[in-house]
């Protein structure tokens, strides 16, 4: 088998349905399994999701025992040459996983690769690429040089902002989300540290990789989505904790030797860490709980799907006041028709077509996404927050 998939859920059965859509349609040319482990949600994922996905395999955890943990539960049972660690809060292109086995066969230094994230806005995410924490890079983020100098080498080196975001290089750090390993990576690391409950795993995985000597590729030619905001909210007080909490095990493992190096990163964690609670304590709280304000909306798609959606749509406040079947007419139908929200309809409309559409529109509108198949449209224009859903059950 080619390629083994590993996704784990967390109370996001829609975002997830959207993401096993897409990643069947990227598995058309590829010998391929996917794996689901589920992390004890409470919203019905199961019911909701195992008789829709017959060829998946799942597995539904009593509790929730974090994220390394789960993946490499769902590792123990792959039988791909390569494994795909996935978000369940993506949309992947239909070439993804060809491109990627591809670029591995041509690089055989690669152990793992990346690749270019944008949000549900069409927004770049720099976590797509990082580089290796430092006490230097964690002060120009904190600062805000790194914000100020994107580009640079040296104060935005948190990002690796030196590095075209699309273009291919070599890099320290991949993002968990999305991360793509050879086999033999995997026999040389086992896999993730089962001691990082969520957030940090995906660093220590990438720098354990770099130390059996093998390189961390990130792939600026391939773009997916990561709505992000429903894998964490990073305003909250949770997303603090764990995640500062996360880079000081890292720290304290790997630079346990180096008093000096150690001391000065700890520093800065508890120095960001007071810095992220000041910025939560002041910042508006919201009241977005995948609450579906009503929109106006532009369908781009063909007629048959528009059935659809205009049924999941029905017993929303939600309606389609035009409907167009090109992209190109977008933007004059969002203007003649005061729009605020479009909905991408991927049948006529192939997944890659709509990620490049999305990137490309500079509008204010919200993005909506449909799949053949699905019962439910998503959406998010803040990486930062919950998504929207709309379904039908």
């Amino acid at each position: 088998m080619q390629l083994s998939i590993i996704i784990i859920n967390y109370n996001v059965k829609y975002f997830l349905e959207h993401c096993l859509l897409s990643a069947i349609k990227a598995c058309k040319n590829v010998d391929a399994e996917i794996l689901v482990v589920d992390n004890n949600s409470t919203d019905d994922s199961k019911e909701y999701l195992e008789h829709k996905f017959t060829n998946v395999r799942f597995f539904w955890n009593k509790e929730n025992i974090g994220f390394g943990k789960a993946n490499n539960f769902a590792l123990a049972f792959s039988k791909g040459d390569y494994i795909l660690f996935l978000n369940p809060d993506t949309i992947l292109p239909e070439d993804c996983f060809t491109n990627c086995m591809s670029f591995f066969e041509n690089h055989k230094d690669c152990g793992a690769l990346g690749v270019r994230m944008i949000d549900g806005a069409g927004n770049f995410l720099k976590e797509s690429k990082r580089s290796l924490p430092t006490a230097s890079a964690g002060f120009f983020k904190m600062i805000g040089l790194a914000e100020t100098f994107p580009t640079s080498k040296l104060f935005a080196q948190y990002y690796a902002g030196h590095l075209p975001e699309k273009e291919n290089n070599k890099t320290d750090v991949l993002a968990g989300a999305f991360m793509m390993l050879s086999k033999k990576a995997i026999e040389l690391t086992k896999g993730f540290d089962n001691s990082f409950f969520m957030y940090g795993e995906d660093i220590d995985l990438s720098y354990r990789i770099q130390k059996a000597g093998l390189q961390n590729y990130y792939l600026g030619e391939t773009t997916i989505i990561h709505f992000k905001g429903e894998s964490t909210q990073r305003k909250s007080v949770h997303y603090i904790e764990n995640f500062y909490g996360a880079i000081k095990r890292f720290v304290d493992k790997h630079y346990s030797h180096q008093r000096i190096k150690k001391g000065l990163m700890n520093v800065v964690i508890a120095s960001g860490k007071l810095f992220a609670y000041v910025i939560q304590l002041f910042s508006k709280t919201t009241t977005n709980k995948n609450a579906i304000p009503s929109f106006k909306c532009i369908y781009v798609g063909d007629e048959v799907q528009l059935e659809n959606v205009s049924e999941i749509l029905k017993d929303s406040a939600n309606k389609i006041i035009a409907n167009i079947n090109t992209i190109e007419n977008i933007l004059s139908a969002i203007e003649k028709n005061n729009a605020d929200a479009v909905i991408f309809s991927e049948n006529n409309l192939t997944n890659k077509t709509i990620i490049e559409t999305v990137q490309q529109l500079s509008i204010k509108q919200l993005s909506f996404f449909y799949q053949s198949g699905a019962s439910s449209i998503i959406g998010s224009n803040d990486k930062n927050e919950k998504g929207i859903f709309i379904a039908k059950y």
